[in-house]
């Protein structure tokens, strides 16, 4: 399969440029302070419908013959492509129809209806929702518009890249958050025809990660797992025009756990400032955790924050998680005699360490209590990991057996 060329990288670059934002690169310091070199955000969690897809999705559209758009255009997403295709065919005077999962997240449900699309709920899953599309494209006539694999919708994630180097020509490393594959392979690929130099890395949920053992046989395989709260790039198996791209011009990818990607997004939205979705912050997990990933980095660094629209209810309970990894949050069930002052004694020990008790349950109830027991749920903020270390430690040496909770 031929590579895409620059040329369609720059007419897909001019095509957007009326509508399409472009996106602020900004420097992390805390980042910077952590690998010990400069790092970059380049911002698509704040481009139309929060997340990069719609330079893919609007270039493809964009792309169809008067006749396709007349019959109009139908796509499968639970949540940022459903967006990018309802936002795209709107602005250029087409139906669209999105099917979508029907436990698909009510804000991004909402989101598409609000940008144009006529939304219908089919089946458990994306891959459901997707042969639902794929039924309706053969009945009505309407094009298919895949979320990545399509060399259009590459050229459209490429012109990403474009703006990086723009706006910042002296790039050493970029970290890419790949699912699908559709940005990697265009950011790789603008990259290696403008500044071959660059490193060029994509990053991978490890709980949702077909690439590394794609790229290791030759072609697209798919995941063994899709366990990660980082939906947005969870695909199962990527896409053929995508592989061809990454194989060629990418030089590794790697994976993050969950505990790193709700560390990024704490990181990003306390000390960026920016609100950022899990898979959004993937790039970020790789730079917290650059000891195990071994990114071997060069130069400048940058990373894209791929997307932003994050469920309310989801952003909770990752930055609970994520106080937590990060040692800034800790739960523990204790099991008391059950005798007056025995709860105050609890306390006192806790009060010494400094830890700030945010929560008491006290209960006389549990099954597994002997007559005369008590267990007690205790959740205080601490102050980073060895000061929750400091409180555990204080505990065991007041002779309490303890239980961390998750």
């Amino acid at each position: 399969m031929d590579l895409i060329g620059l040329d369609r990288i720059e007419a897909a670059a001019a095509l957007l440029a009326p509508v399409i934002r472009r996106t602020p690169l900004v420097t992390s310091r805390v980042l910077g302070e952590r690998i010990g070199g400069e790092v970059l955000l380049k911002c698509e969690n704040l481009q139309r419908t929060g997340s990069f897809k719609p330079r893919g999705a609007y270039n493809r559209i964009a792309n169809l013959t008067p006749r396709d758009r007349a019959r109009g255009v139908v796509a499968a997403s639970a949540g940022n492509h459903a967006q990018g295709v309802a936002w795209a065919a709107t602005s250029l005077g087409i139906a669209s129809t999105v099917f979508m999962p029907i436990g698909a997240s009510l804000p991004k449900l909402a989101a598409t209806k609000a940008y144009g699309a006529t939304v219908e709920q089919v089946g458990d899953t994306v891959d459901d929702s997707l042969a639902a599309a794929i039924e309706f494209a053969e009945h009505t006539g309407a094009t298919l518009i895949h979320p990545f694999d399509h060399a259009d919708v590459v050229a459209g994630q490429a012109t990403v890249a474009l703006e990086m180097l723009e706006q910042h020509p002296d790039l050493g490393t970029v970290l890419v958050p790949t699912g699908g594959g559709g940005l990697l392979a265009g950011v790789a690929v603008a990259l290696r025809r403008l500044a071959p130099h660059v490193r060029v890395i994509g990053v991978q949920a490890a709980e949702a990660a077909a690439w590394p053992d794609s790229l290791a046989a030759g072609k697209p395989v798919r995941a063994h797992s899709m366990s990660t709260m980082a939906d947005g790039i969870a695909v199962g198996l990527p896409g053929a025009v995508p592989f061809a791209h990454v194989a060629a011009c990418v030089d590794t990818v790697v994976t993050v756990d969950e505990e790193a990607l709700s560390r990024a997004l704490l990181l990003c939205l306390e000390r960026g400032k920016l609100i950022v979705e899990p898979a959004g912050a993937a790039g970020v997990a790789a730079l917290i955790s650059c000891e195990e990933t071994e990114l071997a980095l060069r130069g400048t660094v940058a990373t894209i924050l791929s997307g932003g629209n994050i469920d309310p209810l989801l952003l909770t309970r990752v930055i609970g998680h994520g106080l937590s990894a990060a040692g800034r949050y800790l739960g523990v069930r204790v099991t008391l005699t059950d005798r007056p002052g025995a709860l105050s004694v609890l306390l006192t020990v806790v009060g010494k360490t400094g830890a700030s008790v945010v929560d008491v349950a006290h209960s006389r109830t549990g099954t597994a209590l002997a007559v005369g027991e008590v267990e007690v749920s205790l959740t205080m903020e601490t102050r980073g990991p060895n000061h929750r270390d400091e409180v555990l430690g204080a505990l065991e040496v007041a002779g309490y057996a303890v239980r961390v909770e998750d």
